[in-house]
């Protein structure tokens, strides 16, 4: 039985919760957060659990749609209100989104700077 990606996520946010940041499964080797942002035509808020990489106190996440041609939804709510909130572990905290500058990227680049 297929699980549609809405229910993957609502299981993949309920186990961050659960283990306080730290999934297990498919996840437990990747550092994962769960990024809350807003419909840029909907205005609904959404979570959207994502891979990142630290750097400095910035964290970077990859606006790929599991090898889409397109990019994913969460992108384009980014674009349109880059002030947004994370969880890292079972800290929650503001950040603004802005895309990565520098060479041409075919898989946009967004770096998430803590707000302030």
């Amino acid at each position: 039985m297929s699980t549609s990606p809405a229910d993957f996520n609502a299981q993949v946010i309920e186990e961050f919760h659960a283990t306080d940041g730290k999934p297990g499964g498919m996840f437990e080797q990747i550092p994962l957060l769960l990024l809350r942002h807003t419909g840029a035509k909907s205005g609904k808020s959404y979570i959207s659990p994502l891979a990142y990489m630290a750097e400095g106190d910035r964290y970077v996440i990859f606006g790929s749609k599991g090898g889409a041609p397109e990019h994913p939804a969460w992108y384009f709510n980014l674009k349109a209100g880059p002030d947004v909130e994370i969880e890292v572990g079972t800290e929650t905290m503001a950040v603004t989104a802005g895309e990565a500058s520098g060479e041409d990227r075919q898989i946009p680049v967004i770096v998430l700077t803590p707000a302030g």
